[in-house]
């Protein structure tokens, strides 16, 4: 039997809450899915320029594995929305959350390695091969701060630190009124 009562803070149910988990997770991928669809489109359009020929090995092996790395970092952008559509009204919905997060926290650490393949490769092309090496650290190096140290920093940092809500917080619901339960007269 479904649990539908309060679980948390907020005064949702379970079910509620993997709605709203389910949602938000969404949004983000909505945001990453459109980078990695310009970058494989960037990737795939390389391979047809008269400059093409051009590469020398190492060019082309990072070439070929940052074009792979972003076709998997879109698979695993995607899966979520075939994981649900597969599981839809299955009754699975936390765990399609659990496992959707899963597969966004993999995709991003493959999105990283195809950023830092895809300027490591430019940069090279265009100025020289240690140029591109730095850039490609560079590129690494910023995108493990800003999605790896910066959310461990605020998360140590705790909620708020006393200068109140971050965001407006919407009025609870109102829940139908239940008459308080009185209990059986107790015969004498």
């Amino acid at each position: 039997m479904a649990d539908h009562r309060p679980c948390t803070a907020r005064n949702e149910t379970p079910l509620e809450r993997a709605d709203r988990n389910f949602g938000e997770l969404l949004q983000e991928l909505r945001v990453t899915q459109t980078g990695v669809q310009i970058l494989f489109a960037f990737l795939l359009s390389l391979a047809f320029t008269e400059r093409f020929e051009d590469l020398d090995s190492v060019q082309r092996a990072v070439y070929v594995a940052t074009l792979l790395l972003a076709v998997l970092s879109a698979a695993l952008f995607t899966a979520p929305a075939a994981l649900h559509r597969s599981l839809f009204q299955k009754g699975a919905k936390p765990r399609v959350v659990q496992v959707s997060s899963r597969l966004a926290t993999a995709g991003l650490g493959v999105l990283v390695l195809a950023f830092t393949g895809s300027v490591t490769l430019v940069v090279d092309v265009t100025t020289s091969r240690a140029g591109g090496l730095a850039a490609g650290a560079a590129t690494l190096l910023v995108c493990l701060g800003l999605w790896g140290l910066l959310p461990l920093l605020v998360r140590r940092a705790g909620p708020d630190q006393g200068r109140g809500p971050a965001v407006v917080r919407p009025a609870p619901r109102a829940r139908a009124a239940v008459p308080p339960r009185v209990p059986p007269a107790r015969h004498r």
